[in-house]
């Protein structure tokens, strides 16, 4: 039913900057679309995620000040603006969906039902 599709991933420099996007579309319910990242040997975190009823977001501490997380409901498109990367940010970055019939802004992996690829971001120091 909806298959996020991420990409942007990439290789820079301590304190330079990615943009993520993510595409998905067919939802008939409202929904949260969120970011989780995962580096080797390390257990999937959440990073960002933001509702369609109204566009508000919740940032994981780490990433406050420096990720933005903003939605683009005309291009179903969903992206993740990462600024000051840090060597620490490595990971493989994962967009995820899931429906409900509320607003549930939530950054627990079990909530998410529709998963993408995944997408390398390397941050070097």
């Amino acid at each position: 039913q909806v298959t996020p599709v991420e990409s942007g991933g990439g290789l820079v420099q301590a304190g330079g900057s990615l943009r993520l996007s993510c595409r998905a579309s067919g939802f008939i319910l409202p929904h949260s679309i969120g970011w989780f990242r995962q580096a080797p040997g390390k257990e999937r975190e959440g990073v960002a995620c933001i509702s369609s009823v109204d566009d508000t977001t919740y940032y994981t501490d780490s990433v406050k000040g420096r990720f933005t997380i903003t939605r683009d409901t005309a291009k179903n498109m969903v992206y993740l603006q990462m600024d000051n990367l840090k060597p620490e940010d490595t990971a493989v970055y994962y967009c995820a969906a899931f429906e409900a019939f509320e607003k549930i802004l939530k950054l627990e992996a079990w909530r998410y039902d529709y998963w993408g690829q995944g997408t390398q971001v390397t941050v070097s120091s």
